[in-house]
């Protein structure tokens, strides 16, 4: 397979009548948020087993530019900055910045263009890529999209249940417009990264489990008391406890929270691709309803995703039998559910 920043192009025939036919050159619109950017992958995966051939870019944000990377199929990266852009719209250097991405979008001309997204500012991107000849843009229909009115991007708008997983959602969607079963996925799930472990000086000298304690709202958050117990019992069990955050305030939290497990360890700032090979390299993750949490499972390794306040069965954690969710919107899980399934993971999960 190819490296994440190969400038391979794909090998298109130049007939009438091959523009038809597969995809030479596809883009995947899926910018935000991490979570969803995690959901994504498995389009990758399945538009690379259709279309070996084919050359695959993604244009995402670049605070998550480094999620898909990690995958061997990605031919391209193209980072996007929306969400900066929109705090510094009166500096001349972000209109430098917009001009300079809409070249770098437009470097390429596409058989292909998918979002996965369904907002209105992902059918703008789309609308604004080059298609080939014969070129498609596709996304949901305006019933199926998160935003209707992105549905006026797209040259086909797809129909797609909204009840499903993202994962799901995804998923089908990319079938539909690769002209495979949409109901049911013809392919296994599949989101095809890696990470290797992280290698610090700071990290537990015995294995360890990650605790993903941070969210962007309270109510996803998880007692401090629960946190403690379940350390203690894993603990009991042979194993360090880290704990990752991102920014200053939630570090220091996080630092406070370690005080009161014995041996456990607040991570320091890192990277989003460094957190995957902290994550890649533990036992266990438990985590809130996080992007990280769902990250931890695309890696394949056991986790447990606690919920309080949105429903596990549009975005819980969703990657197998290692994957497990707990607790619903307004029923958090109590600690003593999570111990036990903690602990029924590390039975089933690989060992170091």
């Amino acid at each position: 397979m190819q490296a994440p920043h190969s400038r391979r192009k794909a090998s298109c025939p130049a007939t009438a009548e091959a523009k038809a036919g597969p995809p030479c050159t596809i883009l995947l619109v899926k910018t935000s948020s991490l979570g969803d950017v995690v959901h994504n992958l498995p389009v990758l995966s399945d538009l690379h087993a259709r279309f070996p051939e084919a050359a695959i870019d993604w244009v995402v944000e670049e605070g998550f530019a480094d999620i898909p990377r990690l995958h061997p199929a990605v031919r391209r990266v193209i980072p996007v900055a929306l969400r900066r852009w929109r705090r510094r719209l009166a500096s001349a250097a972000t209109w430098r910045e917009m001009a300079a991405f809409r070249r770098n979008l437009q470097a390429e001309a596409y058989d292909l263009v998918l979002d996965t997204q369904g907002l209105i500012k992902s059918g703008l991107i789309t609308s604004l890529a080059r298609l080939a000849p014969a070129g498609r843009r596709v996304g949901f229909d305006g019933a199926s999209a998160r935003e209707p009115l992105a549905a006026g991007f797209y040259d086909q708008g797809q129909a797609v249940p909204k009840k499903l997983h993202a994962v799901s959602r995804n998923r089908r969607l990319a079938a539909a417009a690769a002209g495979a079963p949409a109901d049911p996925i013809d392919l296994p799930l599949a989101y095809g990264i890696a990470a290797p472990p992280l290698a610090a000086g700071w990290l537990p000298a015995r294995p360890y489990a990650v605790f993903l304690t941070a969210t962007s709202r309270s109510d996803k958050g998880w007692p401090a008391a629960d946190w403690i117990a379940l350390a203690a019992a894993l603990a009991a069990q042979g194993l360090g406890i880290v704990l990752p955050a991102g920014t200053a305030a939630e570090r220091a939290l996080a630092t406070q929270l370690s005080r009161r497990m014995p041996g456990a360890v607040a991570a320091p700032a890192l990277s989003i691709a460094a957190i995957a090979g902290l994550c890649a390299g533990a036992r266990l993750v438990v985590g809130v309803d996080t992007g990280i949490t769902h990250l931890a499972a695309a890696l394949g390794v056991p986790t447990l995703a606690l919920f309080a306040a949105s429903d596990p069965q549009l975005t819980g954690v969703y990657a197998g039998a290692c994957a497990v969710n707990l607790g619903a919107a307004g029923r958090p899980p109590e600690a003593g559910e999570a111990i036990a399934t903690a602990s029924a993971l590390l039975a089933t999960g690989p060992t170091p």
